[in-house]
This record gives C-alpha cells, sequence and structure tokens, in this order.
C-alpha cells in the first residue's frame, strides 16, 4: 500500500534576496536563505546550495546510524563533509553538477566493523534526498500574481 507525506515550508522576503524561513510545524527564531553574501547583514545565513548539500549530508548521515542502530549498534561519534561542485551548463546557468559526501564514523569495535561493512550495501536506499536527487523529480512551478 503508497502512502503519501507532505512537508509544508515557506519563505518570505526579508530584503534583498533574502529570505525569512517558515519551517512549518518547526519553530526557529529567524532562520534565513541568503543569496547575497553579505556578511555584515544581520539577516544573514545559508545559500540555498549548502542547503542542498546539508540535506544530502544529514540524510545519508541519519541512514547510516540508522543501519547500524538496526543491527544494534549506536554511533558515539560521526562526522561529515560535503562540498558542492557548481558549473555552469550549455545555455551558461550555474548548476550543482556533483554533491561529494564524507561521512566519518567512529568505530572501534570489530563486529561494528562487520556490520557496517555490510550497511554500506544498501544503506544510501534508505536516504530520501540523495535517492530523489538521483533518479530525478518532479519539480511543479506555478507563480501566482
Amino acid at each position: 500500500m503508497l502512502r503519501e507525506s507532505r512537508v509544508k515550508v515557506g519563505i518570505k522576503l526579508e530584503e534583498e534576496m533574502t529570505y525569512k524561513c517558515d519551517l512549518g510545524k518547526i519553530n526557529m527564531n529567524d532562520f534565513f536563505i541568503d543569496e547575497t553574501h553579505k556578511s555584515y547583514s544581520d539577516k544573514i545565513g545559508p545559500n540555498p546550495t549548502s542547503l542542498l548539500a546539508l540535506s544530502v549530508l544529514s540524510c545519508l548521515a541519519a541512514s547510516f546510524t540508522f543501519c547500524l542502530k538496526k543491527r544494534g549498534f549506536t554511533l558515539k561519534d560521526l562526522n561529515g563533509k560535503a562540498e558542492v561542485v557548481i558549473t555552469r551548463n550549455e545555455k551558461g546557468f550555474w548548476r550543482v553538477k556533483t554533491i561529494y559526501i564524507n561521512i566519518t564514523p567512529k568505530i572501534d569495535d570489530p563486529n561494528m566493523l562487520k556490520r557496517a561493512d555490510k550497511c554500506l550495501k544498501f544503506f544510501e536506499q534508505y536516504c530520501i534526498i540523495s535517492e530523489s536527487l538521483r533518479d530525478g523529480m518532479e519539480v511543479d512551478v506555478k507563480i501566482d500574481y
């Protein structure tokens, strides 16, 4: 049986290309997405490319952690880094070409290492973000005046 889940978020223009975020049910004070690249603004926040990288990285890290947890292990330490390569397409527009993800869990237990090796084979399938990007996702855009 297929089920559908929806996540709703919103933005409101604050100034120039800085948007105040509405994360739906999550209450945060003053979270901004900032494309101005101005470090002197009081409304500074990550740009959309950084948010995409963080989304992919955190989703994959959570999927790997979940896989280990299902096998009876809990990670005490994990670090991750994401690097986004942006390039111009054939029409000259900037596009994300590649997202490099490096996840470094601290695993000392030999039994946990064996289980982690098994997780490497399929944990990515549990990440909603990376697999949606790989499969290609529908983006339906509507501008209401």
